[in-house]
């Protein structure tokens, strides 16, 4: 089905946060989430801004009234359990109708609404639209860079009771100067990394040590936050130097994923320095080169 994909849980949940966040910037045609269930499930709970699809009199799938899909950043279908994009079914029907007439791929919630909310049940929800207030309210949670395990983002998300049990995190790695005594009352395993975000900071020092911490966590079945005081710099390159040191990622392809779960990361170009020395460390060798634009 050309201009289709499926989209994993893990991708909506991300890509939820990013619409949250921007939101409050006014960029309300970012996302469109539709819900292409049979009518008689529309009494449970729905992703949070998900929009109904309708049916005509003869029960066939239409496009959503008032959706502007050729504006729409991100598309996102989602039924009860598709998990192939062969065959028939109410998310690839509508998945059909909605590619003739967007110019961004439509994607489709793999495993369907049931699978994201046995994953993510606090994004459940009554409300299918929301006023502008109401969108401000809203708060982004932490990105998640692996499934369950890893999670990226800032010291407010970190500080939140709300967070925290949501996504059952047990392990923090704190990497800013910034040190939180409400974390002293709760069950948590915290390694804090006492780092300011400036070019001459020294983050390679510490990777190693962030790496053995992150890994002996995951070991024992805990999920784990990275966060700096703005989510951005030095929690992103702490990321990063996780995912050379873990998966083997180069320097480039871990750059790309974690860039494709939080599009505002951006580390300083000191840490980018050492984070080009940390691969030659791990790998053996620099395989990506630091001085093209986008590092």
């Amino acid at each position: 089905m050309a201009g289709t994909t499926f989209c994993e849980a893990s991708a909506l949940y991300n890509i939820l946060n990013q619409y949250t966040r921007l939101s409050r910037l006014a960029e309300f045609n970012f996302l469109c989430l539709i819900d292409a269930r049979a009518k008689g499930q529309y009494n449970a709970s729905h992703i949070i801004t998900a929009r109904n699809a309708k049916w005509d009199s003869k029960g066939k799938l239409i496009m959503p009234v008032g959706v502007e899909v050729e504006s729409m950043r991100y598309i996102v279908v989602y039924d009860s359990s598709t998990s192939s994009l062969q065959g028939s079914g109410e998310a690839i029907e509508c998945a059909e109708a909605l590619t003739k007439s967007s110019r961004y791929p439509v994607q489709i919630l793999k495993g369907g609404y049931q699978r994201f909310s046995a994953f993510y049940p606090f994004f459940r929800t009554q409300k299918i639209l929301y006023t502008i207030k109401e969108l401000e309210s809203l708060r982004p949670y932490p990105v998640e860079l692996l499934p369950g395990q890893l999670y990226l983002g800032n010291y407010k998300q970190a500080i939140n009771p709300y967070v925290l049990k949501d996504l059952k995190l047990s392990a923090l790695v704190n990497v800013s100067e910034d040190s939180c005594h409400m974390f002293e009352k709760g069950n948590h395993t915290i390694l804090h990394i006492n780092v300011s975000d400036s070019v001459e900071a020294d983050l390679y020092s510490s990777f190693e040590r962030i790496c053995v911490f992150i890994a002996s966590r995951l070991n024992t079945g805990s999920a784990v936050l990275i966060f700096s005081s703005h989510g951005i710099s030095r929690c992103s390159a702490a990321a990063m130097a996780f995912l050379l040191h873990h998966l083997k990622y180069t320097l480039g392809e871990a750059w790309e994923h974690v860039l494709q779960c939080k599009t505002n990361m951006r580390p300083n170009r000191g840490f980018v320095q050492q984070l080009s020395d940390w691969e030659l460390h791990t790998l053996g060798r620099r395989m990506t080169d630091i001085a093209e634009p986008r590092y």
